[in-house]
């Protein structure tokens, strides 16, 4: 039995979320449909308004509602480090297990010549002006440790030494509470070539 066409329609809607394949999305309708009218309504009304509110920082490129973030516009940061991320849930994952007290630099993805993806597509040319007008001493690249993630760490790292700046790059490694056995052979080379004495 086929749906009906309003039903396909949200089933298709909810496909466009990663991850969600068709029986996931086809889940999700039946349940707003059946259980949670409420929260579907409130689901779309949220969903339309972050879509028409919701742009990127000026600085930083996150998403916010206003013209400067409330990271970028904060008097308690240090302007001197900029921590380089691919993603807005790169810089909150970070924002709520370190104790960062810099800026964030958001690039929106990472190079990737093969899909067509290039500096400017992610901002490294905002980027390479912005270490040039301002005064920053250390850069910490915050890349995913994918081919992608080291091609455009390697940009920056390449971007920041050409302004004189400090450039730094998050370890990899064996995770917290992690067995060796079960390490993959990349994290476990990472891992080994950044050991520091203890």
């Amino acid at each position: 039995m086929s749906h009906s066409p309003l039903i396909q329609q949200l089933v298709d809607a909810f496909c466009c979320l990663p991850g969600v394949g068709p029986k996931s999305a086809q889940r999700m309708a039946y349940h707003l449909l059946e259980r949670d009218r409420d929260g579907a309504k409130l689901l779309s009304a949220s969903l339309i308004n972050a879509a028409d509110n919701v742009g990127h920082c000026r600085e930083c490129r996150t998403f916010t509602e206003a013209d400067i973030c409330s990271v970028c516009k904060s008097p308690r940061r240090n302007r001197s480090l900029l921590c380089i991320v691919e993603s807005p849930a790169d810089a909150h994952a970070i924002e709520q297990a370190t104790g960062f007290n810099g800026l964030y630099f958001v690039l929106m993805g990472h190079l990737s010549p093969l899909d067509g993806i290039g500096p400017e597509d992610i901002g490294l040319d905002v980027l390479a002006q912005r270490l040039e007008s301002e005064t920053i001493e250390e850069l910490i690249v915050a890349t995913n440790s994918t081919v992608e993630g080291e091609a455009t760490a390697h940009f920056i790292s390449g971007l920041a030494q050409d302004n004189g700046i400090t450039v730094s790059r998050i370890a990899h490694g064996v995770p917290l509470g992690g067995e060796l056995e079960y390490v993959d052979g990349q994290t476990l080379f990472h891992a080994f070539s950044g050991r520091r004495e203890l």
